[in-house]
Formats: C-alpha cells, sequence, structure tokens
C-alpha cells in the first residue's frame, strides 16, 4: 500500500465525476472515519468501499433519482479492476443509530467534489454502526480509534444505547449485546 493510498476520496471523486446533479450523502464505516477525523491511521485510507446511509427524509428522492443510481453503477464498474466500489447503502432504519441522529450529522469538508454533499454521523452514532457485527475484531479497533479520539465516556455511550432506534432483526440484537459490554469496557470513565 502507498503512503499516499485514499481510496474513500478516489471512489467518491469518481462517483461525483458521474453525477449530473447535488447528491446529499452520510457515510458511515472506515470511509467515514478516514474522511471525517484527523490523525486516523493511514490504513484506513485502504479501504476498498464507502458505505453510505439512506436517511428516510430523502428515501423517496434517492430510490426514484435514476441518474444517482446509475452514476453508483458506473462509478463500481471503471473502479472493479482496482477493487473498488460503494458498497452498503442502507436505509436509517436497518443500522443502528440514535433515534435523533440525523440532526447531529457532522459535514464533511470536500471541496473537489461538485455534486455530493458528504456528512459522517456523530461519533457515538458511528460507534453504533460499528457494533452491527458484534464483537468483530477490525470494529473493535475502529471503535477504539472513535472512543479515543472522542474522548467517549462510558456515560455518552449508555446513553446512545439508550436512545438507539430499535432493530427487530434478532441477529443483530445478538451482535449488540456481544459488543455491548466490551465496548463499554473501552471508553473512559
Amino acid at each position: 500500500m502507498s503512503s499516499n493510498t485514499d481510496h474513500p476520496r478516489l471512489i467518491l471523486q469518481t462517483l461525483d465525476q458521474k453525477l449530473d446533479h447535488e447528491v446529499s450523502l452520510v457515510l458511515f464505516g472506515r470511509a467515514a472515519i478516514w474522511l471525517g477525523f484527523e490523525g486516523v491511521p493511514r490504513e484506513l485510507g485502504a479501504t476498498v468501499d464507502v458505505d453510505g446511509i439512506i436517511r428516510l427524509s430523502q428515501l423517496d428522492e434517492l430510490l426514484n433519482d435514476g441518474q444517482f443510481w446509475d452514476a453508483v453503477e458506473a462509478t463500481n464498474k471503471e473502479l472493479e479492476p482496482q477493487g473498488l466500489y460503494i458498497t452498503h447503502l442502507f436505509q436509517e432504519d436497518q443500522i443502528f443509530l440514535g433515534a435523533d441522529w440525523e440532526s447531529q450529522i457532522v459535514p464533511l469538508s470536500f471541496p473537489e467534489l461538485s455534486h455530493l454533499q458528504l456528512f459522517r454521523p456523530s461519533t457515538a452514532d458511528l460507534i453504533l454502526t460499528k457494533m452491527m457485527r458484534g464483537a468483530d475484531k477490525s470494529d473493535l479497533d475502529d471503535i477504539q480509534l472513535l472512543i479515543n479520539s472522542g474522548k467517549v465516556t462510558k456515560a455518552r455511550l449508555t446513553d446512545a444505547f439508550a436512545n438507539m432506534k430499535v432493530i427487530e432483526l434478532t441477529e443483530l440484537q445478538d451482535a449488540f449485546a456481544r459488543a455491548r459490554p466490551v465496548v463499554l469496557n473501552m471508553a473512559f470513565d
């Protein structure tokens, strides 16, 4: 990996070039950490995908935006030889987020883009999204980075857990239950 590896930026610039109108997108996953925080390890820039959250407030507009979906498909096709892609675009009710998550999104500064307006969830909400796979080692490493970066306390996490939107899938509830004590133990007192 080159020290200049910045796959999320390349993926998003490619998508932006294929768009003909403004699109607002909330990033999560490693791309959101890479683009949304200072001083993160360079290896996060080597992530091969960009994940996004479709806000329910924009759901109909985005689902009916054929040009956006064509641009996503064209981006993935163009970047496929490099193993890069836009992968998961989840509706907000399909992932762990706080009930008021949308009011706390953070804009990402990306002046090179003409059409994409990018955001990331708050640090606490990003931690919640990282708990979707339970106690997955790479997700826990990312959570530790987020906790350290934001000096996230046990009290803040407990509040985030209490105000999290409920997802009915048993396997996701089980994953959260596995991750919760581990993540709480990582937080500051």
